[in-house]
């Protein structure tokens, strides 16, 4: 590849050009107030769930992924609250490294909220590249919305094999 430096898209407003497009990608967003209480906006969103795993400090969650047994155990999750690290405004997608010993949590979660910091949301996915530093455990993923396919009869399914739904916190 040549050196020759790229510096892709970039926006007025990076932080609506991410909600603009996690809407278009299927999440829901909230923006979050400092005074907010994270706690209390998550039960809000999802009133019905049962069942939260969470290993983000502050956060009130009946599993740990840091320390249950083996994955399965995470099985039956309602809502899984994991921190994403960057927000990209050109695709809706967050950077997610993995922080927990089961990462099975973003993928087995029926709802999966992503918490990000209003000052990590980034232009393009060049910006965000620069700024991934991997964790000990050597593994992390962008998530965009949630789980979509289109295979059968090109029908869209959300949903069909991880999260159902997706939402964004976006603090700060």
């Amino acid at each position: 590849m040549p050196e020759k430096p790229i510096e892709g898209i970039k926006y007025q407003d990076v932080v609506q050009q991410f909600i603009e497009m996690s809407h278009i990608v299927g999440c829901e967003v909230i923006e979050a107030k400092a005074e907010d209480d994270i706690n209390a906006l998550i039960q809000k969103a999802y009133p019905d769930a049962k069942i939260l795993a969470s290993s983000v400090k502050g956060i009130k969650a009946d599993l740990n992924p840091d320390t249950v047994s083996k994955a399965q155990d995470l099985n039956g999750t309602d809502v899984g609250i994991i921190q994403g690290e960057i927000a990209v405004a050109e695709n809706g997608c967050v950077w997610v490294p993995q922080t927990m010993k089961e990462r099975v949590v973003c993928f087995i979660s029926e709802n999966l909220v992503i918490l990000v910091q209003r000052n990590n949301i980034v232009n393009n996915m060049h910006e965000a590249y620069k700024k991934i530093n991997m964790t000990d455990y050597g593994y992390g993923c962008f998530i965009s919305g949630p789980s979509k396919t289109a295979d059968i009869e090109q029908a869209l399914v959300m949903g069909a094999q991880a999260a159902r739904g997706v939402t964004v916190i976006v603090m700060g």
